[in-house]
């Protein structure tokens, strides 16, 4: 096995967040007391701070001790090896940060240039109105057009980002001002 270890878990997931990380939960889950979680990389581990402690904290809690290969200074069973761990961490989460201000000033010099169109529109009004007039109510639209009650930012024919919710209350607002006419 690779680096000598007994079992490998693998995954292509981002190491921005630790949820939805089947193969790392898989992980945790399977090392035991005196056991060391190898790891190729510090940032595919996670890339926060928090999340990095509070994977290290976990397998500490299971007595489980944590080793990255490619900084041989990081490894749990030493003060310095802890030490080590937080400084890097911390400088994995400045360079996170860092990539995504560059993406966002990015993404603003290509507004500013008129290159930058956005996400496509992905709620359609029009569909949103015709379910509603049909008599269904706001959870059986969502699940109907497979979004969420607050689904994520759209646009509508205006260019104005709205929410579902409030597609909703402009359907049901031009019912009613359709019912007082």
């Amino acid at each position: 096995m690779a680096a000598g270890c007994e079992k490998v878990f693998s995954e292509k997931m981002s190491g921005r967040s630790t949820s939805n990380r089947e193969q790392l939960a898989q992980a945790i889950e399977f090392v035991r007391e005196r056991d060391t979680l190898v790891v190729t990389r510090i940032d595919r581990l996670a890339r926060s701070v928090g999340d990095l402690h509070q994977i290290i904290e976990r397998l500490t809690s299971k007595g489980v001790a944590f080793k990255c290969l490619a900084r041989a200074g990081v490894d749990t069973h030493t003060g310095t090896g802890r030490l080590m761990l937080a400084v890097l961490g911390a400088v994995a989460m400045f360079e996170n940060d860092i990539r995504r201000e560059r993406q966002m000033e990015g993404v603003i010099k290509a507004k500013l240039a008129g290159k930058y169109r956005g996400r496509p529109v992905s709620i359609d009004p029009e569909r949103v109105k015709a379910l509603r007039e049909s008599g269904m109510g706001a959870a059986q639209i969502a699940r109907t057009m497979g979004i969420g009650l607050r689904a994520a930012p759209a646009r509508c024919r205006s260019g104005q980002p709205v929410t579902f919710s409030a597609i909703l209350q402009r359907v049901q607002g031009r019912q009613e001002a359709v019912g007082d006419a």
